[in-house]
């Protein structure tokens, strides 16, 4: 810590006991190694005090700051007693005040009047009202612009107004008070300030500077290097060349200190990396470099520009045995927040709409919460329940039903008011603490309850109604701003830190993840209402600014340093543009001083289709297979043929698929309502040879059969009511209209239909393997639907989708793997059908027909098996090799790797 060490050597040859000094910084974080320093020169009088410019603002003003939540509620309250329209409720309101203050915030601290910034904005807003023919239309945008500033030129007076009769005042506020406060407070004041490592000020706070340095009653000690500030180019240098100027700097007071730290040797590396989380994984091989010169890496930090990073960052360095980390662990990237969101999200929801439950509100909450083992079984079957049901929307009384022991189902339930649904939450945070927790989650739930006792405390002076949307907004706005902090050793170790978190810190080792434009600098991404050539007119900070401060703080982080390592990520993913910092670019090409080494590291995984999965057939699978020659269906060879290994999987392992709710209705289920219904239909008409009749049915009779059959796939009625699945209903239903549509014409136009059999299963029929009859496989299966068509025997199985090759052509080219295709998987189903038919006893001699009718192409009716060249047992020849493949010991199951077209 160089520049520490440099400040405090000039003050204790001014002054062996520091004691009367008060020593100003940007932050608190360099106040330990202040410490340290101290130490290590073998001071052992009093200490200085220390206070960051914040809090000595704060002080001279005399007033107490009032932010967060705290002003959001007094500010609607204010709001509300003024009547404005259009009037919002609190959850609009906060959906544009925390910005709004942002902008008077910065208009307080760098405009010499806030009131002619707002009449600014008025005044232009009219004239561009003016120049355009508005009409009477009041929701037009440039009206409704108009609208908001007249509002705001009442609503900001009158609310700084009454923060001032309660002594309060916003960070802004705070700043316009003590401009006038300065030139009495630096006159009269005993004190002596140091003003350590500041960069970019405030107007007050370089007034106050400026004028304790008059007044004798200060110091100010800058970091800068000649390579940024001499050089007007480089908007590092922008604010130090400024304060440089100073009419207090002259020949009796020095300007200190402009070092030519820059141009010493370094070893300056660019890495070039393929994803975000990839930069962290090369963390490990760049500290073991390291370690040879500082085995406890002590004079090391990693800069986290992304604190997105922090996790993985973590899970890489698990092998570093000290650590210190100064930046806080992100609350929005822990379980147990997604889980409140997801509460109060789930109750807004219960407010605004029918007051039914969505399964995946509820499953977000139940995933993340931690469990005792009673209520993870509760929760289990609660899932297993849905899932079997395909319950979408679950109402009040279900929920009862099957999580009312649940030891936190109370939250679930829609509570009296705000107030008493806080109490609940809190109770229960307090209570979840008492359960096995690891540290993190521990300290995230005592976040949560502490914060949600703040903001019970902050709404109970307030009269205005607050509903569960409102509480959702507060709470998001805790977890996307609030982070955990940690606990360490903060002089010894590898540091792991944000930028900001280094002002006035140096190290010899300097490793910096996600240098990528838009993390550093920041570049034009802040909310404001405040056009950019406003804030230029009235001498408010813009992003020119913000990124001449960035650029600052990474210069001077790099001036010190000696081994710099700076990584970007090259992948466009998201809001990330794979776009290196132009702080980089600079480097490049306007570092005279250093050689810089350019490492690109690629993602060398390959995607796993490439090495598609290999299952040999060991022993125990032979035995499975073994069994399964007992039960073979025409699906089992289907399925083999689309894939292998899922055949292995299924039939050899035994695994079956998760089940799914669907939210919109998927191919196999729609291909099933259409079938229960069909069957329901054909049920009821007997095994006679069909009238015209039968098959008379109104569209509420075959609608009533489609909610019939929605009964028999377990789904809530309610679940087809809209959308896409009220579509696949009504498609459904003209499916079925138009199969016995089709029959009916049959029959008027003359021909005899009767039906034999639907859902007809069949089993223990055998078919050999070989010429003396001692292997064999014995199939079994479902028929959709057996009919007798003016004396012929038909087979028809109902398909979703469009038919495929039906012509069958053999020939002793083909014969032995003619169905060695995913593309015949239809004639090869229809073949064993026909080969089973003519084994079975009360089918034996009949004229047999196999054919797909599908709902895809109803009107075409059943379309048919044809044999263009050779018969049925040509075919099974075919079919007896696919079934020899699956039984070879040699042959191993391998992964079929199936291309996606683009459509």
């Amino acid at each position: 810590m160089r520049f520490l060490d440099k400040i405090f050597t000039e003050l204790l040859k001014q002054n062996p006991d520091l004691s009367g000094f008060n020593i100003v910084l940007p932050g608190k974080r360099p106040i330990v190694f202040i410490k340290r320093i101290l130490m290590e020169k073998g001071y052992s009088g009093f200490l200085p005090t220390f206070h960051t410019v914040e809090d000595l603002i704060l002080e001279i003003s005399g007033k107490q700051r009032l932010q967060g939540i705290g002003l959001w509620l007094f500010a609607f309250e204010v709001y509300s007693e003024l009547n404005l329209l259009p009037k919002d409720d609190f959850s609009g309101f906060v959906k544009w005040f925390p910005t709004v203050l942002k902008d008077w915030d910065d208009i307080l601290k760098f405009a010499d009047s806030d009131s002619a910034v707002l009449e600014y904005m008025f005044d232009e807003e009219r004239i561009k009202a003016w120049a355009q023919d508005l009409g009477e239309q009041e929701d037009m945008p440039r009206r409704k612009y108009l609208t908001f500033w007249r509002n705001m030129n009442i609503f900001l007076p009158a609310l700084k107004q009454k923060l001032r009769e309660k002594n309060w005042a916003t960070s802004g506020m705070i700043h316009e008070e003590v401009k006038h406060k300065i030139e009495s407070f630096a006159k009269e004041t005993e004190k002596i300030f140091v003003f350590c490592g500041f960069n970019a000020f405030t107007k007050v706070e370089e007034q106050l500077v400026r004028s304790l340095l008059q007044w004798d009653s200060a110091q100010v000690f800058f970091q800068g290097d000649s390579y940024y500030v001499d050089d007007e180019r480089q908007e590092a240098g922008k604010f130090l060349r400024e304060h440089r100027k100073w009419k207090e700097f002259n020949n009796v007071r020095d300007f200190r200190w402009i070092e030519n730290d820059f141009q010493k040797p370094k070893n300056i590396k660019v890495y070039e990396v393929s994803g975000n989380i990839s930069q962290t994984k090369i963390l490990p091989g760049i500290l073991d470099g390291m370690k040879q010169a500082t085995p406890d890496l002590s004079d090391t930090a990693i800069v986290l520009l992304d604190e997105n990073l922090l996790p993985a960052t973590l899970d890489a360095l698990s092998e570093v045995e000290i650590l210190n980390i100064t930046m806080g662990f992100p609350l929005r990237n822990l379980g147990f927040s997604n889980a409140v969101k997801h509460l109060f999200h789930l109750h807004k929801q219960l407010e605004t709409k029918s007051g039914s439950y969505y399964y995946n509100d509820l499953f977000s909450i139940l995933e993340e919460l931690p469990h005792s083992g009673r209520d993870l079984e509760i929760i289990t079957e609660f899932k297993s329940f849905i899932e079997s049901r395909n319950i979408v929307y679950l109402s009040e009384r279900l929920l009862r039903e099957h999580l009312s022991e649940l030891s936190y189902f109370s939250l679930f339930l829609p509570p009296a008011d705000v107030q008493s649904f806080l109490d609940l939450i809190i109770d229960f945070c307090f209570n979840l603490k008492f359960n096995d927790l690891d540290d993190i989650q521990y300290e995230n739930i005592s976040h949560f309850e502490k914060s949600f006792r703040v903001i019970r405390n902050q709404l109970a002076p307030y009269r205005f109604p607050v509903k569960m949307e409102t509480l959702e907004v507060l709470v998001n706005q805790l977890v996307n701003s609030e982070a955990i902090d940690f606990q360490g050793e903060p002089l010894q170790g590898l540091q792991v830190m944000g930028l900001l978190e280094t002002r006035l810190l140096n190290f010899r080792n300097i490793i910096l993840l996600s240098v990528n434009e838009g993390k550093l600098p920041l570049g034009n991404t802040q909310n404001s209402y405040l056009p950019f050539d406003v804030r230029t007119h009235f001498d408010l900070h813009t992003f020119l600014e913000n990124d001449s401060i960035y650029a600052y703080h990474f210069y001077r982080l790099l001036q010190d340093a000696e081994n710099v390592h700076l990584l970007f990520n090259a992948l466009s993913s998201g809001v990330n543009t794979g776009e290196k910092s132009r702080f980089i670019t600079q480097l490049e090409f306007e570092d005279q001083f250093h050689s810089i080494e350019h490492v690109v590291i690629e993602n060398a995984s390959e995607p796993m289709s490439k090495r598609p999965v290999v299952i040999e057939k060991t022993t125990a699978v032979m035995e499975q297979l073994d069994i399964w020659k007992s039960r073979v269906s025409a699906t089992h060879l289907t399925g083999y043929l689309y894939n292998p290994l899922d055949f292995y999987l299924t039939k050899v392992l035994k695994t079956k698929e998760a089940s799914q709710i669907e939210e919109e209705l998927s191919v196999m289920n729609y291909g099933n309502l259409v079938h229960y219904a069909l069957q329901i239909i054909y049920e009821g008409v007997g095994n006679e040879i069909l009238k015209e009749q039968d098959l008379t049915f109104t569209d509420d009779q075959l609608l009533e059969v489609i909610n019939k059959s929605i009964e028999n796939l377990n789904h809530q009625p309610e679940f087809y009511d809209k959308g896409m699945n009220y579509i696949h209903k009504n498609v459904a239903f003209r499916a079925v209209k138009k199969v016995v549509q089709h029959d009916r014409e049959l029959i008027e136009s003359g021909h005899k239909l009767r039906i034999i059999a639907l859902e007809h299963e069949f089993q223990d029929v055998d078919f050999y393997l070989d010429e003396n009859h001692s292997n064999k496989v014995s199939f079994y299966g479902f028929i959709d639907r057996i009919d007798e068509l003016d004396g012929t025997l038909r087979i028809i199985d109902y398909k979703t989708g469009k038919t495929r090759e039906l012509k069958v052509s053999l020939d002793d080219k083909n014969r032995e793997d003619f169905f060695f295709n995913d593309s015949k998987k239809q004639a090869l189903q229809l073949c064993i059908y026909n080969y089973v038919i003519n084994n079975l006893p009360q089918f034996e001699g009949r004229n047999v027909q196999t054919g797909i009718w599908s709902f895809a192409e109803v009107s075409k009716g059943v379309v048919p098996l044809q044999f263009a060249k050779g018969e049925l047992q040509d075919a099974m020849v075919s079919i007896k090799n696919l079934i020899l493949e699956i039984l070879d010991p040699e042959i191993p199951f391998t992964e079929a790797v199936h291309e996606i077209l683009d459509l």
